[in-house]
Protein backbone atom coordinates (compact mmCIF):
# COMPACT_ATOMS: atom_id res chain seq x y z
CA UNK A 1 0.00 0.00 0.00
CA UNK A 2 1.57 3.55 -0.75
CA UNK A 3 0.46 5.36 1.88
CA UNK A 4 2.29 8.55 0.69
CA UNK A 5 0.17 9.07 -2.07
CA UNK A 6 -1.38 12.92 -2.26
CA UNK A 7 -4.93 12.90 -0.27
CA UNK A 8 -7.62 14.87 -1.12
CA UNK A 9 -8.76 15.37 2.46
CA UNK A 10 -5.89 18.38 2.56
CA UNK A 11 -7.90 20.27 0.33
CA UNK A 12 -10.71 22.48 0.40
CA UNK A 13 -14.38 21.27 0.94
CA UNK A 14 -16.01 21.23 -2.71
CA UNK A 15 -17.96 24.38 -3.34
CA UNK A 16 -20.67 22.36 -5.50
CA UNK A 17 -24.11 23.08 -4.88
CA UNK A 18 -27.05 21.27 -4.94
CA UNK A 19 -30.33 22.19 -6.11
CA UNK A 20 -32.28 24.85 -4.36
CA UNK A 21 -35.34 22.64 -3.85
CA UNK A 22 -33.67 20.37 -1.35
CA UNK A 23 -35.24 20.76 1.86
CA UNK A 24 -32.08 21.22 4.15
CA UNK A 25 -30.78 23.40 1.95
CA UNK A 26 -33.88 25.70 2.45
CA UNK A 27 -33.52 25.42 6.04
CA UNK A 28 -29.46 26.36 6.38
CA UNK A 29 -30.42 29.64 7.90
CA UNK A 30 -32.77 28.67 10.34
CA UNK A 31 -30.38 25.72 11.72
CA UNK A 32 -27.87 28.14 12.04
CA UNK A 33 -30.17 29.84 14.98
CA UNK A 34 -31.97 27.28 16.37
CA UNK A 35 -28.30 25.21 16.74
CA UNK A 36 -26.55 28.31 18.33
CA UNK A 37 -29.38 28.92 20.74
CA UNK A 38 -30.10 25.35 21.83
CA UNK A 39 -26.59 23.99 21.44
CA UNK A 40 -25.40 24.52 25.36
CA UNK A 41 -28.00 22.56 26.78
CA UNK A 42 -27.94 20.07 24.27
CA UNK A 43 -23.75 19.84 24.77
CA UNK A 44 -24.21 19.04 28.47
CA UNK A 45 -26.79 16.40 27.97
CA UNK A 46 -25.02 14.26 25.19
CA UNK A 47 -21.87 14.69 27.48
CA UNK A 48 -23.81 13.80 30.59
CA UNK A 49 -24.85 10.59 28.65
CA UNK A 50 -21.21 10.18 27.68
CA UNK A 51 -20.15 10.67 31.14
CA UNK A 52 -23.01 7.69 32.89
CA UNK A 53 -22.41 5.16 29.68
CA UNK A 54 -18.87 5.15 28.85
CA UNK A 55 -17.42 6.46 32.47
CA UNK A 56 -13.57 7.70 32.39
CA UNK A 57 -14.07 8.92 28.64
CA UNK A 58 -14.90 12.86 29.78
CA UNK A 59 -13.54 15.16 33.14
CA UNK A 60 -15.66 14.88 35.91
CA UNK A 61 -15.65 18.54 36.57
CA UNK A 62 -18.83 19.22 34.94
CA UNK A 63 -16.14 22.13 32.75
CA UNK A 64 -17.03 21.93 29.12
CA UNK A 65 -15.05 24.05 26.67
CA UNK A 66 -16.47 24.49 22.93
CA UNK A 67 -15.21 24.89 19.90
CA UNK A 68 -16.69 26.43 16.85
CA UNK A 69 -14.47 25.68 13.86
CA UNK A 70 -14.50 27.54 10.85
CA UNK A 71 -17.27 27.38 8.29
CA UNK A 72 -19.48 25.07 10.73
CA UNK A 73 -22.36 26.55 12.58
CA UNK A 74 -22.05 24.38 15.29
CA UNK A 75 -19.67 24.25 18.07
CA UNK A 76 -18.06 20.69 19.76
CA UNK A 77 -16.86 19.81 22.93
CA UNK A 78 -14.59 17.23 23.74
CA UNK A 79 -15.57 13.99 25.16
CA UNK A 80 -13.51 11.25 25.83
CA UNK A 81 -10.82 9.76 23.51
CA UNK A 82 -10.84 6.70 20.94
CA UNK A 83 -7.71 5.03 20.47
CA UNK A 84 -4.98 7.95 20.73
CA UNK A 85 -7.45 10.18 19.57
CA UNK A 86 -9.35 12.88 21.20
CA UNK A 87 -13.39 12.48 19.82
CA UNK A 88 -15.71 15.80 20.15
CA UNK A 89 -19.61 15.58 20.60
CA UNK A 90 -21.90 18.53 19.13
CA UNK A 91 -25.75 17.87 18.72
CA UNK A 92 -28.24 19.50 16.21
CA UNK A 93 -31.76 20.04 15.74
CA UNK A 94 -33.75 19.41 12.68
CA UNK A 95 -37.40 19.78 11.71
CA UNK A 96 -39.91 17.44 13.00
CA UNK A 97 -40.79 17.17 8.62
CA UNK A 98 -38.07 18.20 6.02
CA UNK A 99 -40.76 18.15 3.30
CA UNK A 100 -43.18 19.78 4.94
CA UNK A 101 -42.25 22.78 7.20
CA UNK A 102 -46.32 23.47 7.78
CA UNK A 103 -46.24 20.75 10.10
CA UNK A 104 -43.42 21.10 11.70
CA UNK A 105 -43.99 24.29 12.70
CA UNK A 106 -41.30 24.46 15.69
CA UNK A 107 -40.76 21.06 16.31
CA UNK A 108 -37.44 19.23 15.79
CA UNK A 109 -35.46 16.47 16.69
CA UNK A 110 -32.32 16.69 18.33
CA UNK A 111 -29.64 14.93 16.47
CA UNK A 112 -26.48 14.06 18.80
CA UNK A 113 -22.96 14.20 16.36
CA UNK A 114 -19.76 12.60 17.54
CA UNK A 115 -16.31 12.90 15.62
CA UNK A 116 -12.83 12.03 15.66
CA UNK A 117 -10.81 14.54 13.45
CA UNK A 118 -8.56 14.01 10.78
CA UNK A 119 -5.89 16.72 9.52
CA UNK A 120 -7.11 20.31 9.43
CA UNK A 121 -9.05 20.80 6.09
CA UNK A 122 -10.21 17.45 5.86
CA UNK A 123 -13.47 16.45 4.91
CA UNK A 124 -16.19 14.94 6.85
CA UNK A 125 -16.85 11.28 6.46
CA UNK A 126 -20.09 10.18 7.43
CA UNK A 127 -20.49 6.91 9.02
CA UNK A 128 -23.67 4.73 9.56
CA UNK A 129 -23.56 1.36 11.63
CA UNK A 130 -26.94 0.18 10.15
CA UNK A 131 -30.01 -0.98 12.24
CA UNK A 132 -31.76 0.48 11.73
CA UNK A 133 -31.76 1.61 15.42
CA UNK A 134 -28.05 1.48 15.31
CA UNK A 135 -25.91 4.08 17.47
CA UNK A 136 -23.47 5.76 15.41
CA UNK A 137 -21.77 7.48 18.54
CA UNK A 138 -21.71 4.27 20.03
CA UNK A 139 -20.06 2.94 16.81
CA UNK A 140 -17.43 5.64 16.82
CA UNK A 141 -16.37 5.23 20.56
CA UNK A 142 -16.15 1.10 19.67
CA UNK A 143 -14.59 0.90 16.43
CA UNK A 144 -13.35 4.66 15.28
CA UNK A 145 -9.58 3.59 16.23
CA UNK A 146 -10.03 0.74 13.74
CA UNK A 147 -11.60 2.62 10.95
CA UNK A 148 -8.93 5.69 11.56
CA UNK A 149 -6.59 3.16 10.09
CA UNK A 150 -8.23 2.09 7.10
CA UNK A 151 -9.10 5.74 6.15
CA UNK A 152 -6.38 7.57 6.83
CA UNK A 153 -6.22 10.70 8.36
CA UNK A 154 -7.66 12.93 5.68
CA UNK A 155 -10.92 12.42 6.88
CA UNK A 156 -12.12 13.46 9.54
CA UNK A 157 -14.86 10.60 10.47
CA UNK A 158 -18.21 12.10 12.10
CA UNK A 159 -21.06 9.82 12.81
CA UNK A 160 -24.40 10.37 14.64
CA UNK A 161 -27.42 9.08 16.41
CA UNK A 162 -30.32 9.23 13.73
CA UNK A 163 -33.44 10.71 14.79
CA UNK A 164 -35.58 8.87 17.59
CA UNK A 165 -32.40 6.20 18.40
CA UNK A 166 -30.21 5.84 21.19
CA UNK A 167 -29.62 9.49 22.55
CA UNK A 168 -31.50 11.59 20.09
CA UNK A 169 -34.33 13.00 21.56
CA UNK A 170 -37.76 12.38 21.38
CA UNK A 171 -37.06 8.79 21.11
CA UNK A 172 -38.65 6.04 19.18
CA UNK A 173 -40.19 4.08 21.73
CA UNK A 174 -43.31 2.10 21.88
CA UNK A 175 -42.39 1.79 26.00
CA UNK A 176 -43.14 4.51 28.15
CA UNK A 177 -40.29 3.58 30.72
CA UNK A 178 -38.09 0.50 31.75
CA UNK A 179 -40.27 -0.85 33.90
CA UNK A 180 -43.26 -1.36 31.71
CA UNK A 181 -40.91 -2.22 28.67
CA UNK A 182 -39.73 -5.55 31.06
CA UNK A 183 -43.11 -6.55 31.70
CA UNK A 184 -45.09 -6.13 28.45
CA UNK A 185 -42.04 -7.24 25.85
CA UNK A 186 -42.27 -10.55 27.41
CA UNK A 187 -43.59 -12.80 24.60
CA UNK A 188 -45.29 -16.73 24.83
CA UNK A 189 -44.88 -19.15 22.44
CA UNK A 190 -42.60 -19.50 19.19
CA UNK A 191 -43.01 -19.86 15.62
CA UNK A 192 -42.53 -23.76 15.22
CA UNK A 193 -41.08 -24.47 11.36
CA UNK A 194 -43.66 -25.05 8.56
CA UNK A 195 -46.85 -24.75 11.27
CA UNK A 196 -49.70 -22.31 11.44
CA UNK A 197 -49.35 -21.17 14.74
CA UNK A 198 -48.53 -18.67 17.66
CA UNK A 199 -51.79 -16.71 18.30
CA UNK A 200 -49.94 -15.43 21.25
CA UNK A 201 -47.21 -13.82 18.93
CA UNK A 202 -49.79 -12.62 16.84
CA UNK A 203 -51.93 -10.91 19.83
CA UNK A 204 -49.23 -9.18 21.22
CA UNK A 205 -48.27 -7.85 18.14
CA UNK A 206 -51.74 -5.88 17.80
CA UNK A 207 -50.81 -4.52 21.52
CA UNK A 208 -47.47 -3.29 20.68
CA UNK A 209 -48.74 -1.31 18.01
CA UNK A 210 -51.08 0.79 20.47
CA UNK A 211 -48.40 1.27 22.55
CA UNK A 212 -46.42 2.34 20.00
CA UNK A 213 -48.74 4.58 18.79
CA UNK A 214 -49.55 6.08 22.68
CA UNK A 215 -46.13 6.70 23.17
CA UNK A 216 -44.50 7.81 20.19
CA UNK A 217 -47.06 10.87 19.84
CA UNK A 218 -46.92 12.88 16.61
CA UNK A 219 -42.71 12.52 15.71
CA UNK A 220 -44.10 8.28 15.37
CA UNK A 221 -45.11 9.20 12.21
CA UNK A 222 -41.56 10.98 11.25
CA UNK A 223 -38.95 8.42 12.40
CA UNK A 224 -38.00 6.84 8.87
CA UNK A 225 -35.39 6.77 6.86
CA UNK A 226 -36.11 9.93 3.93
CA UNK A 227 -35.93 11.74 6.63
CA UNK A 228 -32.83 10.70 7.86
CA UNK A 229 -30.94 11.40 4.80
CA UNK A 230 -32.46 14.59 5.21
CA UNK A 231 -31.21 14.96 8.21
CA UNK A 232 -27.58 14.45 6.90
CA UNK A 233 -27.65 17.38 4.64
CA UNK A 234 -28.50 19.60 7.76
CA UNK A 235 -25.39 17.90 9.47
CA UNK A 236 -23.26 18.98 6.25
CA UNK A 237 -24.60 22.23 6.22
CA UNK A 238 -23.87 22.23 9.86
CA UNK A 239 -20.31 21.78 9.26
CA UNK A 240 -19.60 24.02 6.11
CA UNK A 241 -19.47 20.75 3.79
CA UNK A 242 -21.54 20.80 0.46
CA UNK A 243 -20.49 17.61 -1.09
CA UNK A 244 -21.24 14.16 0.70
CA UNK A 245 -18.71 11.88 2.25
CA UNK A 246 -20.70 8.38 3.63
CA UNK A 247 -19.73 5.10 4.20
CA UNK A 248 -22.65 2.84 5.28
CA UNK A 249 -23.17 -0.48 6.62
CA UNK A 250 -26.18 -2.69 6.34
CA UNK A 251 -28.77 -0.85 7.18
CA UNK A 252 -26.58 1.96 6.40
CA UNK A 253 -26.78 1.33 2.71
CA UNK A 254 -29.99 1.54 2.24
CA UNK A 255 -29.82 4.94 3.93
CA UNK A 256 -27.03 5.97 1.76
CA UNK A 257 -29.30 4.47 -1.35
CA UNK A 258 -32.00 6.47 -0.38
CA UNK A 259 -29.25 9.53 -0.11
CA UNK A 260 -28.51 9.58 -3.18
CA UNK A 261 -31.70 9.14 -4.76
CA UNK A 262 -33.06 11.83 -3.11
CA UNK A 263 -29.65 14.35 -2.93
CA UNK A 264 -27.83 13.03 -6.55
CA UNK A 265 -26.15 16.54 -7.52
CA UNK A 266 -24.76 15.97 -3.74
CA UNK A 267 -23.29 12.33 -3.59
CA UNK A 268 -19.40 12.60 -4.04
CA UNK A 269 -18.63 9.63 -2.33
CA UNK A 270 -20.90 7.07 -1.16
CA UNK A 271 -19.80 3.70 -0.52
CA UNK A 272 -22.59 1.27 1.15
CA UNK A 273 -20.87 -1.75 2.56
CA UNK A 274 -23.00 -4.97 3.20
CA UNK A 275 -25.88 -4.18 0.27
CA UNK A 276 -29.29 -4.28 1.08
CA UNK A 277 -32.07 -4.04 -1.80
CA UNK A 278 -34.31 -0.54 -1.05
CA UNK A 279 -36.71 -1.60 -3.61
CA UNK A 280 -38.10 -4.79 -1.22
CA UNK A 281 -37.27 -2.63 1.58
CA UNK A 282 -39.83 0.09 0.85
CA UNK A 283 -42.43 -1.33 -1.62
CA UNK A 284 -43.06 -5.49 -0.82
CA UNK A 285 -44.31 -6.56 2.72
CA UNK A 286 -41.92 -9.33 2.35
CA UNK A 287 -38.12 -9.86 2.19
CA UNK A 288 -38.08 -12.52 -0.11
CA UNK A 289 -34.32 -11.54 -1.23
CA UNK A 290 -32.75 -11.04 2.21
CA UNK A 291 -31.90 -14.28 3.39
CA UNK A 292 -31.12 -15.77 -0.29
CA UNK A 293 -27.62 -16.84 0.46
CA UNK A 294 -28.28 -17.60 4.19
CA UNK A 295 -27.63 -21.29 4.12
CA UNK A 296 -25.05 -20.89 1.30
CA UNK A 297 -22.85 -19.67 4.58
CA UNK A 298 -23.88 -22.75 6.70
CA UNK A 299 -22.53 -24.47 4.05
CA UNK A 300 -19.40 -22.50 3.74
CA UNK A 301 -18.99 -22.75 7.50
CA UNK A 302 -19.42 -26.48 7.15
CA UNK A 303 -16.79 -26.67 4.24
CA UNK A 304 -14.22 -24.53 5.87
CA UNK A 305 -14.00 -26.87 8.51
CA UNK A 306 -13.86 -30.11 6.88
CA UNK A 307 -10.87 -28.54 4.78
CA UNK A 308 -9.31 -27.07 7.79
CA UNK A 309 -9.39 -30.54 9.64
CA UNK A 310 -7.81 -30.83 12.78
CA UNK A 311 -7.80 -27.02 13.39
CA UNK A 312 -11.65 -27.21 13.33
CA UNK A 313 -13.50 -28.84 16.52
CA UNK A 314 -16.17 -30.14 14.14
CA UNK A 315 -13.91 -32.58 12.50
CA UNK A 316 -14.34 -34.81 15.74
CA UNK A 317 -17.81 -35.63 14.14
CA UNK A 318 -17.20 -36.04 10.82
CA UNK A 319 -14.29 -35.15 8.14
CA UNK A 320 -16.31 -34.62 4.72
CA UNK A 321 -18.94 -31.24 4.41
CA UNK A 322 -21.66 -33.97 3.73
CA UNK A 323 -21.12 -35.11 6.59
CA UNK A 324 -21.41 -32.55 8.58
CA UNK A 325 -24.19 -31.25 7.37
CA UNK A 326 -26.08 -34.81 7.41
CA UNK A 327 -24.86 -34.55 11.41
CA UNK A 328 -26.08 -31.14 12.01
CA UNK A 329 -29.71 -31.54 10.00
CA UNK A 330 -30.32 -34.49 11.70
CA UNK A 331 -29.96 -33.33 14.85
CA UNK A 332 -31.89 -30.56 14.45
CA UNK A 333 -34.45 -32.39 13.57
CA UNK A 334 -34.41 -34.33 16.54
CA UNK A 335 -34.81 -31.13 18.30
CA UNK A 336 -37.93 -30.27 16.62
CA UNK A 337 -39.40 -33.29 18.16
CA UNK A 338 -37.78 -33.42 21.45
CA UNK A 339 -35.64 -30.33 22.92
CA UNK A 340 -32.69 -31.31 25.36
CA UNK A 341 -32.77 -30.48 28.14
CA UNK A 342 -29.44 -29.36 30.07
CA UNK A 343 -29.09 -28.65 33.62
CA UNK A 344 -25.45 -27.55 35.33
CA UNK A 345 -26.96 -26.76 38.38
CA UNK A 346 -29.66 -25.01 40.29
CA UNK A 347 -29.28 -21.67 38.84
CA UNK A 348 -27.60 -22.79 35.55
CA UNK A 349 -29.97 -24.55 33.36
CA UNK A 350 -32.17 -24.60 30.45
CA UNK A 351 -33.28 -26.30 27.08
CA UNK A 352 -32.14 -26.22 23.25
CA UNK A 353 -35.04 -26.56 20.79
CA UNK A 354 -34.63 -26.06 17.01
CA UNK A 355 -34.91 -22.49 16.59
CA UNK A 356 -32.71 -21.92 19.47
CA UNK A 357 -30.10 -24.21 17.42
CA UNK A 358 -30.38 -22.30 14.05
CA UNK A 359 -31.70 -19.22 14.61
CA UNK A 360 -30.74 -17.37 17.62
CA UNK A 361 -27.21 -19.77 17.78
CA UNK A 362 -25.94 -20.25 14.11
CA UNK A 363 -27.73 -17.82 12.14
CA UNK A 364 -26.39 -14.60 14.27
CA UNK A 365 -22.78 -16.03 13.88
CA UNK A 366 -23.14 -16.25 10.02
CA UNK A 367 -22.42 -12.72 10.30
CA UNK A 368 -19.00 -13.29 12.11
CA UNK A 369 -16.58 -15.32 10.62
CA UNK A 370 -14.01 -14.78 13.41
CA UNK A 371 -16.52 -16.34 15.54
CA UNK A 372 -16.39 -19.90 13.61
CA UNK A 373 -13.54 -21.71 15.56
CA UNK A 374 -15.16 -21.07 18.77
CA UNK A 375 -18.94 -21.88 17.12
CA UNK A 376 -17.36 -25.33 16.05
CA UNK A 377 -16.23 -26.15 19.17
CA UNK A 378 -19.69 -25.60 21.07
CA UNK A 379 -21.44 -27.38 18.21
CA UNK A 380 -18.78 -30.17 18.57
CA UNK A 381 -19.90 -31.00 22.48
CA UNK A 382 -23.68 -30.43 21.72
CA UNK A 383 -23.68 -33.32 19.12
CA UNK A 384 -21.14 -35.50 20.95
CA UNK A 385 -23.91 -35.13 24.26
CA UNK A 386 -21.85 -32.64 26.19
CA UNK A 387 -24.12 -29.81 25.87
CA UNK A 388 -22.76 -27.81 28.69
CA UNK A 389 -20.00 -25.34 27.24
CA UNK A 390 -23.43 -25.35 24.01
CA UNK A 391 -25.27 -23.63 27.11
CA UNK A 392 -23.18 -21.31 28.61
CA UNK A 393 -21.68 -19.79 25.67
CA UNK A 394 -25.29 -19.33 23.91
CA UNK A 395 -28.22 -19.93 25.93
CA UNK A 396 -29.23 -16.26 27.25
CA UNK A 397 -27.12 -14.74 24.56
CA UNK A 398 -28.81 -12.09 22.58
CA UNK A 399 -29.02 -13.25 18.82
CA UNK A 400 -28.08 -9.66 18.07
CA UNK A 401 -26.75 -6.73 19.44
CA UNK A 402 -29.38 -5.12 21.79
CA UNK A 403 -31.46 -2.00 20.09
CA UNK A 404 -34.65 -0.56 21.24
CA UNK A 405 -37.38 -0.07 19.36
CA UNK A 406 -36.54 2.67 16.76
CA UNK A 407 -35.95 -0.44 14.59
CA UNK A 408 -39.18 -1.67 14.59
CA UNK A 409 -40.20 2.04 14.21
CA UNK A 410 -38.35 3.15 10.91
CA UNK A 411 -38.29 -0.19 9.98
CA UNK A 412 -42.27 -0.38 9.60
CA UNK A 413 -42.69 3.22 8.79
CA UNK A 414 -40.21 2.84 5.70
CA UNK A 415 -42.13 0.17 4.09
CA UNK A 416 -44.96 -1.55 2.93
CA UNK A 417 -46.81 -1.92 6.26
CA UNK A 418 -50.31 -1.83 8.18
CA UNK A 419 -54.47 -2.24 6.80
CA UNK A 420 -54.35 -1.95 2.91
CA UNK A 421 -50.80 -3.68 2.45
CA UNK A 422 -51.08 -6.96 4.23
CA UNK A 423 -54.43 -9.38 4.03
CA UNK A 424 -56.62 -9.04 7.35
CA UNK A 425 -56.33 -11.08 9.62
CA UNK A 426 -53.92 -13.98 11.68
CA UNK A 427 -55.10 -17.26 9.42
CA UNK A 428 -55.18 -14.84 6.28
CA UNK A 429 -51.45 -13.68 7.32
CA UNK A 430 -50.01 -17.57 8.17
CA UNK A 431 -51.45 -18.52 4.24
CA UNK A 432 -48.81 -16.53 3.26
CA UNK A 433 -46.24 -17.02 5.43
CA UNK A 434 -46.51 -20.84 5.87
CA UNK A 435 -45.36 -21.70 2.02
CA UNK A 436 -42.94 -18.38 2.21
CA UNK A 437 -40.66 -20.27 5.03
CA UNK A 438 -40.49 -23.43 3.04
CA UNK A 439 -38.03 -21.37 0.56
CA UNK A 440 -35.56 -21.74 3.51
CA UNK A 441 -34.98 -22.66 6.99
CA UNK A 442 -33.68 -18.83 7.92
CA UNK A 443 -36.88 -17.01 6.31
CA UNK A 444 -38.86 -17.44 9.60
CA UNK A 445 -36.65 -15.58 11.59
CA UNK A 446 -38.44 -12.56 10.51
CA UNK A 447 -42.03 -14.27 12.02
CA UNK A 448 -41.82 -11.38 14.62
CA UNK A 449 -41.42 -8.99 12.14
CA UNK A 450 -44.06 -9.46 10.06
CA UNK A 451 -46.92 -9.79 12.68
CA UNK A 452 -45.94 -6.76 13.59
CA UNK A 453 -45.40 -5.52 10.50
CA UNK A 454 -48.88 -6.86 8.92
CA UNK A 455 -51.00 -4.89 12.39
CA UNK A 456 -48.95 -1.44 12.13
CA UNK A 457 -50.97 1.52 12.73
CA UNK A 458 -49.06 4.52 12.49
CA UNK A 459 -49.52 6.38 9.33
CA UNK A 460 -46.92 6.18 6.61
CA UNK A 461 -45.95 9.84 6.17
CA UNK A 462 -43.18 9.91 3.61
CA UNK A 463 -43.26 9.28 -0.72
CA UNK A 464 -40.04 8.61 -1.46
CA UNK A 465 -40.16 5.50 -3.94
CA UNK A 466 -37.05 4.42 -5.06
CA UNK A 467 -36.05 4.51 -8.38
CA UNK A 468 -33.39 3.41 -11.55
CA UNK A 469 -31.12 5.53 -13.79
CA UNK A 470 -30.05 7.43 -10.60
CA UNK A 471 -26.99 9.66 -11.61
CA UNK A 472 -24.64 10.79 -8.88
CA UNK A 473 -22.39 13.42 -8.69
CA UNK A 474 -19.99 10.61 -8.31
CA UNK A 475 -20.57 7.04 -8.52
CA UNK A 476 -21.60 5.02 -5.78
CA UNK A 477 -19.20 1.97 -4.44
CA UNK A 478 -20.54 -0.69 -3.45
CA UNK A 479 -19.07 -3.39 -0.82
CA UNK A 480 -20.16 -7.33 -0.67
CA UNK A 481 -18.67 -10.31 0.63
CA UNK A 482 -19.17 -13.81 -1.84
CA UNK A 483 -21.80 -15.30 0.33
CA UNK A 484 -23.58 -12.23 3.12
CA UNK A 485 -26.29 -14.31 5.70
CA UNK A 486 -28.57 -10.86 5.13
CA UNK A 487 -27.38 -8.97 2.25
CA UNK A 488 -27.06 -11.31 -0.62
CA UNK A 489 -24.99 -10.63 -3.43
CA UNK A 490 -28.26 -10.26 -6.06
CA UNK A 491 -28.78 -6.90 -3.54
CA UNK A 492 -25.32 -5.38 -4.52
CA UNK A 493 -26.35 -6.15 -8.39
CA UNK A 494 -29.62 -4.78 -7.76
CA UNK A 495 -28.61 -1.35 -6.66
CA UNK A 496 -26.09 -1.67 -9.06
CA UNK A 497 -28.25 -1.43 -11.59
CA UNK A 498 -30.22 1.44 -10.09
CA UNK A 499 -27.33 3.83 -9.93
CA UNK A 500 -25.29 4.39 -13.40
CA UNK A 501 -21.53 3.54 -13.73
CA UNK A 502 -21.49 2.48 -9.77
CA UNK A 503 -19.64 -0.26 -9.12
CA UNK A 504 -19.27 -3.34 -7.07
CA UNK A 505 -15.81 -5.09 -5.05
CA UNK A 506 -16.23 -8.37 -4.32
CA UNK A 507 -14.50 -9.72 -0.76
CA UNK A 508 -14.23 -13.72 -1.94
CA UNK A 509 -15.17 -15.36 1.30
CA UNK A 510 -18.21 -14.82 4.06
CA UNK A 511 -19.72 -13.18 6.30
CA UNK A 512 -21.95 -9.63 6.51
CA UNK A 513 -20.51 -6.46 5.04
CA UNK A 514 -16.88 -6.49 3.59
CA UNK A 515 -14.87 -5.63 7.04
CA UNK A 516 -16.39 -9.23 8.27
CA UNK A 517 -12.84 -10.39 7.00
CA UNK A 518 -9.89 -8.73 6.37
CA UNK A 519 -8.53 -8.10 2.96
CA UNK A 520 -5.99 -5.21 1.99
CA UNK A 521 -7.27 -5.08 -1.27
CA UNK A 522 -10.72 -3.84 -0.41
CA UNK A 523 -8.73 -1.50 1.96
CA UNK A 524 -6.39 -0.27 -0.70
CA UNK A 525 -9.89 0.92 -2.73
CA UNK A 526 -11.80 2.53 -0.44
CA UNK A 527 -8.92 4.62 0.41
CA UNK A 528 -8.05 5.23 -3.23
CA UNK A 529 -12.18 5.73 -3.87
CA UNK A 530 -12.84 8.58 -0.65
CA UNK A 531 -9.30 10.47 -1.48
CA UNK A 532 -9.77 10.64 -5.10
CA UNK A 533 -12.44 9.31 -6.47
CA UNK A 534 -10.47 6.07 -8.33
CA UNK A 535 -13.17 3.07 -9.44
CA UNK A 536 -12.07 0.23 -10.61
CA UNK A 537 -12.13 -0.30 -14.62
CA UNK A 538 -14.25 -3.22 -14.33
CA UNK A 539 -18.01 -3.49 -12.88
CA UNK A 540 -17.53 -6.07 -10.77
CA UNK A 541 -13.99 -6.30 -9.36
CA UNK A 542 -12.78 -9.16 -6.75
CA UNK A 543 -10.80 -8.89 -3.79
CA UNK A 544 -8.72 -11.86 -1.94
CA UNK A 545 -9.65 -12.26 2.04
CA UNK A 546 -6.28 -12.49 4.12
CA UNK A 547 -6.07 -15.40 6.71
CA UNK A 548 -8.07 -18.07 7.39
CA UNK A 549 -11.42 -19.13 8.97
CA UNK A 550 -9.52 -21.52 11.52
CA UNK A 551 -6.27 -20.47 12.33
CA UNK A 552 -3.72 -22.48 14.13
CA UNK A 553 -3.85 -21.83 17.89
CA UNK A 554 -0.04 -21.72 18.06
CA UNK A 555 0.52 -20.23 15.12
CA UNK A 556 -1.71 -16.99 14.75
CA UNK A 557 -2.05 -15.77 11.11
CA UNK A 558 0.49 -12.77 10.69
CA UNK A 559 0.22 -10.18 7.98
CA UNK A 560 2.96 -9.81 5.30
CA UNK A 561 4.07 -6.84 3.56
CA UNK A 562 5.14 -3.39 5.02
CA UNK A 563 4.79 -2.23 8.37
CA UNK A 564 1.97 0.31 6.89
CA UNK A 565 0.25 -2.62 5.68
CA UNK A 566 1.03 -5.23 8.96
CA UNK A 567 -1.30 -2.24 10.95
CA UNK A 568 -4.04 -2.62 8.49
CA UNK A 569 -4.61 -5.75 8.70
CA UNK A 570 -4.49 -5.83 12.39
CA UNK A 571 -7.24 -2.98 12.26
CA UNK A 572 -9.29 -5.17 10.05
CA UNK A 573 -8.78 -8.18 12.06
CA UNK A 574 -9.95 -6.55 15.43
CA UNK A 575 -12.94 -4.97 13.26
CA UNK A 576 -13.91 -8.40 12.33
CA UNK A 577 -13.62 -9.99 16.00
CA UNK A 578 -16.23 -7.39 17.18
CA UNK A 579 -18.06 -6.84 14.01
CA UNK A 580 -21.61 -6.62 15.85
CA UNK A 581 -24.00 -5.70 13.86
CA UNK A 582 -27.65 -5.16 13.95
CA UNK A 583 -30.11 -7.36 11.84
CA UNK A 584 -29.66 -5.95 8.75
Amino acid sequence: MDVKQPLLGEAAPSTTSPSEASPARRARSWLLVVALAAIGPLIWSLNHYVLHQLPGRVGASGHIVQRLYPGESVPWSECGQVGRHAVECSSLQVPMDHYGTSVSKHKTFTVPLIRLRGRDGAHNLLLNPGGPGGSGIEFLYRKGAELREIVGDGFHLLSFDPRGVNSSQPQARCYPDTETEQKMSQIKGKWVLGQDNNPELYAWSTNFGKACVDTLGEYGEYVNTPQTAADMNSILDAVGQDDMYYWGFSYGTLLGQTYATLFPERSHRVIIDGVANQFDWFNRPLDAETVEDTEAVLDGFLDECAKAGDKCGLSAVAKTKQDLWDRVLAFGEGLQEQPLSIYINKTVYGTVDWTNLFHDTIFPLLYRPSEWPALAGNLTGLLQGNATEFLLHHGSAQRFPRTDESFFVVYFNDGASGFGRWPEGYKALNDILVPFYNGTMFRSTNTKVYFMKQQWPVPRTHRYVPRTGVETAHPLLMLTTTYDPVCPMISARNASAAFVDSRIIEVRGYGHCSLAIPSKCIAHHVRKFLYNGTLPEAHHTRCERDGEYFPSLDSPVEAAGTDEERVLYKAQAQLASGWDLLRW
